[in-house]
């Protein structure tokens, strides 16, 4: 099978030896006791339960949230929700029934979602022997633990089960002492079980070892003097930890097998009968028989007899699909490519005979080495990373520069067509595997055939090559063995080097297949997969493709075919994974990644990158007191990821397509927005309804502080603005775009993470115009967030969507200006942290009429300042910023607070207004977004005139709309932002007046449908529909009113030639 060990879930595999460790024996009080050479004396180990012996409820549930589309990290948030007291720490202490728990579990889920959790269909997985099985390196350790003498404790913060008992799904037998909270009433970290433990061992806190995989029960243990070891997800790592405290190896036999499962046995008779003869009469003693943990389609054995140490991949029983599971060819290949030089395993015999164990079967010997079966590589150094990686890319090279016809391979496969040929094949497959209609895969099917891409070479594919298809020597970042040849053929490269990058674009989180996609890779020290493939590229000296989506499109394809056929062999017993039938929730998972890099298709994914260093780097700040000087002795005030990739690539139209950077800030974003905004609003909108609400919220001065904490921070800011990084992230507006959608989810995002207007144009403003003077004196705190601006145009008396109406006055008065006039509409004005009001008034009425207004920085203390009242929108007053309307009487301001000098104010006001011309526009799509997501959990579960609301077409149809809606105004703003990067906010004007036109009115109807499917509720404050419903009404207003856009957009158009000349005159 192509796809090894997809559900193990180690992240390294020691396949190669057990290492020996020396130590002494003693007796002590008639009991057995362990003492290293370094003199410490152990007696016991004690395991905590989740996490250790068997996977965490944490681990549980981040594969459970992808399989049925629960919102990342709602478990998790559920299970520490108000710590002791919350319903996890009591239901583990006993003081909650299991219906009692579920019950209150499931609503505190619900909350936590804003959707429908179904808690009961968690809470049976968890607990489902499944899942609930402990790992057998876990097995094996203790029982050398045991073997040795010591005592051995199992301390867990378990639960009761509806039936009475508790949920302990180990063999207690492996136990001298078993602690269980439920029943003790009492739970870890608190220092009394720990105590309780010790003293049903008879020992002293000294003498014990304990494991957990969390910080604050391993932390209450240390404080006894209890030794600790944390695990985190991989067993192995923590049992290695255990042999250099013990002092004598705890992995003994063969790492990552198990007995032959009773489905996967084979006649051992007749076997050993056969190796007999194949390997002479030396081969003499008991066979032994043991089966890898991976191998999903040809399943794997390990097999010793006598002194030699062999593997068998055979066929699986049963029909199989066509042209699948060739093990005949695999063992070709590999004979053949060994003879070339490619590191392969040693293969001794192929054997077609069915009748010896019922399948053809072949046999290599057994390999020692490492397998990295995560593909981050926890626990390695950055550098042994990237050099395990160039080993990598270089043995691929190696395999892709075989001279077919020197080593027999000409006639492997066919020569060209490839894509074709796989197309038609992988779509075959499926179909033979079908179990019911999975929509992206009927795209696919459709949409390949269509843009295949022009082959240029054809060399040995392997067709499945990943880092856990590698076997690496122990010390040194050498490839000794390239394994599973399966689906190896003659046809195009590139699509092994596609298929060596799945892990760029999938989750850590991912339950079968890992990733690294919501990780810093350039802080692991992998190659992003654009300096991955450029490396292949330079290795093999070729030029460098630009279809790229569609390889990576193929790829995820493909695997969810494979899914679909290990699903499909589950159903019937054949599959050789126990957990084989997982993978079909996952094919419908791969399929809509696939169908996601197909509409990226014809955008270059890969950027334009300098030719002597791949990456830019600067150095941020964190939050706190501390900064940090970039080598030109500048202060950056961005706490985003340092790496930088080339600002002006192609349109990205979805999150998927952006670089590894940006997509790490997106998926930060979205997990603090779910972490920390979301479950939270509530709280906000109370404390914007109260009697302090023209204060600022504390909650969201904590929030701030934590997002500048995450690294998301000051993200608004454009490169074009900022090239050197100096003030922001370094984002194009495309990429923002995509982030500013995300913070549009919530009124209250934007403020959080120090991107919300006025200061985003204002922070702008002073970034492009302002002296060094004032962008120390006024930029530098809003940057860091410690005070607040407004602007200050509009004007009551004229209309002010003409700027060159304003009237206010701007005089001349010895060393100063004075200021006069009467403003409204002053957004933030009101805050008691805004200390600036960007003033824009008239210097010279008489002049040109766009050199007649200048813009000067005004101190909020300064005498002659007048709040006359706050204004409301549609009776909100948006405390504690507010509208204000205000009077500015004889206001006194040096001459230096002038920006850029006199006459210049239309011309800074347009230029405030450039990339700032998106924000609004990306964050009403954020509004439409989460209405039309409200309005999809409310019609489902509500009923009326005797019938779900979803079942009425009137709904249907108004869903339909507003998707289309959604997706046409979104692609426009995209394209908006795509042409300012690339061309200028000049060249995109037409595009940037029609995303004024489209936006807020596309928000404003998405929005009126979802208040209408809520009834009376939509309207109230219960939800945040009537906020957006406001503002997005307000903002066909305050970016400029619709007519002034429309004008704009028919103007371009009248100038712009037709694509077809015609006469206006009629036909005869």
């Amino acid at each position: 099978m192509c796809i090894r060990r997809l559900l193990h879930p180690s992240s390294l595999h020691w396949a190669w030896r057990t290492t020996v460790l020396k130590g002494t024996w003693r007796r002590q009080q008639g009991t057995h006791c362990w003492k290293r050479s370094g003199g410490s004396t152990y007696r016991a180990v004690i395991f905590d339960m989740g996490g250790v012996l068997i996977p965490s409820p944490g681990t549980v549930a981040a594969g459970w949230e992808v399989q049925n589309h629960i919102p990342s990290g709602t478990i998790l948030k559920a299970l520490t929700k108000d710590g002791e007291n919350g319903p996890w720490m009591r239901f583990m202490r006993g003081e909650m029934t299991t219906e009692g728990f579920l019950e209150e579990f499931e609503r505190l889920c619900s909350e936590i979602a804003k959707t429908s959790v179904p808690v009961d269909s968690f809470f049976s997985l968890l607990t489902s022997e499944q899942v609930a099985k402990q790992f057998p390196v876990m097995t094996q350790a203790i029982s050398q633990i045991r073997a040795k003498g010591l005592q051995t404790a199992v301390l867990s913060n378990n639960f009761c089960l509806s039936n009475g008992k508790s949920f302990l799904p180990l063999d207690r037998k492996q136990f001298d002492v078993v602690v269980e909270s439920c029943l003790e009433g009492v739970c870890k970290p608190d220092p009394g079980i720990y105590q309780l433990c010790l003293e049903r061992l008879g020992l002293q806190p000294s003498e014990s070892i304990f494991l957990d995989d969390l910080g604050s029960n391993l932390k209450a243990a240390a404080s006894l003097g209890i030794h600790t070891i944390k695990q985190v997800e991989d067993p192995e790592t923590a049992v290695k930890e255990l042999e250099s405290l013990l002092g004598f190896p705890l992995h003994v036999g063969v790492p990552n097998t198990h007995p032959v499962r009773k489905s996967m046995e084979i006649p051992k008779d007749a076997l050993e009968k056969y190796l007999k003869d194949l390997l002479g009469t030396g081969a003499t003693g008991p066979l032994e028989l043991l089966q890898f943990d991976h191998g999903q389609s040809n399943p794997t054995y390990f097999i010793r007899l006598a002194d030699h140490q062999l593997v068998l991949r055979k066929k699986p029983p049963g029909a199989l699909l066509p042209s699948a599971h060739a093990i005949e060819r695999e063992f070709r290949i590999m004979k053949a490519l060994g003879n070339a030089g490619v590191p392969v395993p040693t293969v001794l015999d192929l054997c077609e005979d069915s009748s010896i164990i019922g399948t053809p079967f072949y046999l290599m010997e057994y390999c020692p080495g490492i397998i990295y079966k995560d593909p981050s590589l926890p626990g390695l150094e950055p550098s042994w990373r990237q050099a395990v990686y160039t080993a990598m890319n270089q043995v691929l090279c190696k395999i892709h520069s075989v001279d077919l016809q020197a080593v027999g391979l000409d006639n492997y496969g066919k020569q060209g067509d490839y894509f074709p040929r796989q197309v038609r094949t992988w779509t075959k497959q499926y179909r033979a595997a079908e179990t019911s209609t999975i929509p992206a895969m009927e795209r696919l099917i459709q949409w390949l055939p269509l843009h295949l891409p022009q082959q240029q070479r054809t060399t040995v594919v392997h067709g499945d090559f990943r880092l856990d298809n590698l076997l690496f020597h122990p010390e040194k970042a050498e490839v000794l063995a390239v394994l599973d040849w399966e689906l190896s053929t003659l046809g195009d490269p590139f699509a092994d080097v596609a298929y060596s990058c799945l892990a760029h674009y999938l989750p850590s989180s991912f339950p079968m297949l890992r990733g690294f996609r919501d990780q810093d890779v350039t802080k692991l020290g992998i190659p992003t997969a654009e300096e991955y493939f450029r490396m292949y590229c330079l290795n093999m000296g070729i030029p460098p493709i630009e279809n790229w989506n569609f390889y990576m499109a193929f790829s995820f394809f493909r695997v969810a075919a494979i899914l679909q056929g290990v699903y499909k062999r589950s159903l019937t017993g054949q599959a050789s994974s126990a957990m084989a039938k997982e993978s079909g929730k996952l094919t419908w998972f791969m399929s809509d990644l696939a169908w996601d890099f197909a509409v990226k298709e014809g955008f270059h994914v890969f950027k334009e990158m300098p030719a002597t260093k791949p990456l830019i780097r600067s150095l941020h700040t964190r939050a706190g007191p501390q900064s940090f000087l970039n080598p030109t002795g500048v202060r950056s005030y961005s706490s985003a990821a340092e790496a930088s990739y080339e600002a002006k690539g192609g349109l990205i139209i979805s999150p998927e397509g952006l670089s590894p950077r940006v997509r790490e800030l997106y998926d930060r974003l979205r997990h603090f927005m779910e972490q920390h905004v979301y479950p939270v609003e509530p709280e906000l909108q109370r404390h914007q309804t109260s009697v302090e609400r023209w204060s600022p919220s504390p909650l969201i001065e904590d929030l701030k502080e934590k997002a500048k904490a995450e690294g998301l921070w000051n993200l608004f800011l454009p490169l074009e603005t900022d090239p050197e990084k100096k003030y922001g992230a370094g984002l194009t507006n495309l990429e923002y775009a995509h982030l500013c959608e995300v913070m549009g989810m919530s009124l209250y995002a934007s403020e959080v993470f120090n991107c919300s207007a006025p200061d985003t144009g204002n922070m702008e403003l002073l970034v492009r115009y302002g002296t060094e003077e004032q962008k120390a004196c006024w930029l530098v705190p809003l940057l860091e967030g410690k005070i607040r601006s407004c602007f200050a145009m509009t004007e009551p008396q004229v209309a002010s969507s003409d700027a060159s109406n304003i009237e206010a006055s701007i005089t001349e008065e010895g060393g100063s200006y004075v200021l006069n006039g009467h403003k409204w509409w002053i957004s933030g004005i009101l805050d008691p942290r805004c200390k600036l009001c960007v003033f824009m008034g008239k210097t010279d009425p008489q002049g040109p009429r766009h050199r007649q207004q200048s813009i000067l920085l005004v101190p909020m203390d300064t005498p002659g300042i007048k709040v006359i009242r706050p204004l409301t929108v549609y009776g909100l007053d948006d405390a504690p910023g507010g509208h204000g309307e205000v009077r500015f009487e004889h206001v006194h301001v040096p001459k230096e607070n002038i920006v850029l000098g006199p006459g210049h104010g239309f011309e800074i006001a347009q230029g405030r207004l450039g990339p700032g011309r998106i924000h609004h526009c990306m964050r009403l799509i954020g509004y439409s977004e989460r209405a039309l997501a409200l309005m999809k959990t409310r019609v489902k579960s509500r009923v009326a005139f005797g019938k779900p609301l979803v079942e009425h077409g009137t709904i249907l149809a108004d869903i339909a709309q507003s998707r289309v809606d959604i997706d046409q105004a979104r692609l426009l703003v995209l394209k908006a932002a795509h042409l300012m990067d690339v061309a200028g906010n000049k060249a995109a004007a037409l595009e940037i007046a029609m995303i004024k036109m489209v936006a807020p009115s596309m928000a404003y109807r998405v929005i009126d449908r979802a208040i209408q499917a809520f009834g009376a509720a939509g309207l109230s404050s219960d939800y945040p529909l009537a906020h957006f419903f406001a503002w997005a009404r307000a903002l066909r207003f305050a970016d400029g009113p619709d007519e002034v856009h429309q004008q704009t957009v028919a103007k371009i158009e009248l100038k712009t030639p037709a694509r077809l000349q015609e006469s206006a005159a009629p036909r005869l």
